[in-house]
């Protein structure tokens, strides 16, 4: 028996725990974590690797998804293109900070999570996408792989100073994901609840300004190899209808499950 912990208390919490099924959410927390983990080292793989491809699908799957919510969006009133003009000109400047040296000190890191996390209430919009706009994907995803590349070696014995050294950036990002659930996206859903035309209007229009992320990411990246668009233009292109036409796939798979 736990020091100080009565049994009435114990049975309440298993009974608190049964009721909210938390068996179940902690296996399905678990799942989330795991993909995220090796999706995210996929990424840095890739993005190590295959950069003007992984970028160019990036492209694809944001363009997509552009063009699958304008259909929502209605501009009918003159509230609602200002709106859409705002969105699209902080989408537009924000995308082109990576160029500009804008790195990823914790700071930085701290709003990306509060940013990312907020993207759970946002229609259309992911935490990855927002990621991308701050150029802060490609650093996230390394930072997550060295993270748990600590974890391991102090699982199987081999110090604690490769996790100690690579905590900061994640331990950031999550506290700022934590503030944005309860600024941001407490922020958002009270917008939507008020004027939900003109927020979708907003909103809709950062997908559409986003697209300069992956161009912009692009580029330095070719800069640092030395390569020139016209000879990596096929990749993009290429790489950018696969994640088209793979966003295309789901938003009809979807709509035949709702029917």
């Amino acid at each position: 028996m736990l020091a100080g912990v009565r049994p009435g208390r114990r049975a309440d919490a298993r009974a608190a725990f049964r009721e909210i099924d938390g068996a179940f959410l902690c296996v399905l927390g678990a799942g989330i974590g795991t993909a995220v983990i090796a999706v995210l080292r996929a990424v840095e793989f890739l993005l190590a690797t295959r950069p003007v491809g992984t970028f160019g699908f990036f492209f694809g799957l944001i363009a997509a998804s552009a063009a699958v919510l304008l259909g929502a969006v209605d501009l009918s009133t003159v509230r609602r293109k200002a709106a859409a003009v705002f969105g699209f000109g902080i989408a537009f400047l924000a995308s082109g900070a990576p160029a500009t040296g804008l790195g990823s000190p914790l700071p930085v890191v701290f709003l990306a999570g509060a940013v990312a996390v907020s993207a759970m209430i946002l229609p259309g919009i992911s935490g990855s996408l927002l990621l991308i706009v701050l150029g802060q994907y490609g650093y996230m995803a390394s930072a997550v792989g060295r993270a748990v590349d600590g974890l391991a070696a102090a699982a199987t014995g081999e110090g604690t100073d490769a996790l100690v050294a690579s905590a900061p950036p994640v331990v950031t990002f999550l506290c700022g994901g934590v503030v944005g659930l309860f600024t941001i996206a407490h922020a958002v859903r009270y917008a939507l609840s008020r004027a939900r035309a003109a927020t979708l209007a907003f909103l809709v229009s950062l997908v559409v300004g986003a697209l300069r992320a992956p161009l912009v990411e692009t580029s330095i990246r070719l800069a640092e190899r030395g390569e020139s668009w016209g000879a990596a233009a096929p990749r993009f292109a290429i790489a950018a209808v696969v994640g088209a036409a793979l966003v295309i796939v789901l938003d009809r798979y979807s709509e035949a499950i709702e029917y």
